[in-house]
């Protein structure tokens, strides 16, 4: 399906997006790199703005996955495995050289835009009806990805 005349396009929406976020700061995308030589680790591989389930970068969109701050190892007890499991896991962001605290993303995925242009899906975003769509939560239904940004975008706005 093509655009409706009133709806502007994919790209339109992204450009006035990155343009709002502009003095937003933007956060780490990390990935994970193994060694056979070094502790597991998650290294620096970029940057996007968080607006919800998209990462939003300079000349990608990215879906959203695991959201940690990095935190330097620490040897203490835990309460439950996943306490555990939580804080290796900012460990290896720590020891892929990220700062104390700071947050990165890991496990995202590169979101077709090309496909989503064209009338079709990729990740939580679609083209419902000639309007570019998202699905905020998996068990939610899909709404314009106008009306997402423009709320998501407030959001982080008042949060500075």
């Amino acid at each position: 399906m093509t655009p409706s005349a009133s709806a502007p396009t994919l790209g339109a929406l992204l450009d006035a997006a990155r343009a709002a976020l502009r003095d937003v700061p933007q956060e780490a995308l990390g990935r994970e790199k193994l060694s056979r030589w070094r502790a597991p680790r998650i290294v620096r591989s970029g940057s996007a703005w968080h607006v919800g389930v998209l990462l939003i970068a300079d000349d990608a969109v990215f879906a959203t996955a695991e959201v940690l701050r990095a935190a330097a190892p620490v040897r203490r007890g835990y309460a439950a495995e996943s306490a555990r499991a939580r804080a290796e896991r900012r460990a290896e962001a720590s020891r892929g050289g990220f700062r104390e605290g700071e947050t990165v993303h890991v496990g995202w995925s590169r979101i077709d835009l090309d496909a989503v242009a064209a009338g079709g899906s990729s990740g939580p975003l679609a083209v419902v009806d000639g309007v570019p769509s998202v699905r905020w939560s998996p068990a939610a239904g899909l709404m314009s990805l106008e009306t997402y940004l423009n709320e998501r975008i407030a959001l982080l706005r008042q949060g500075q």
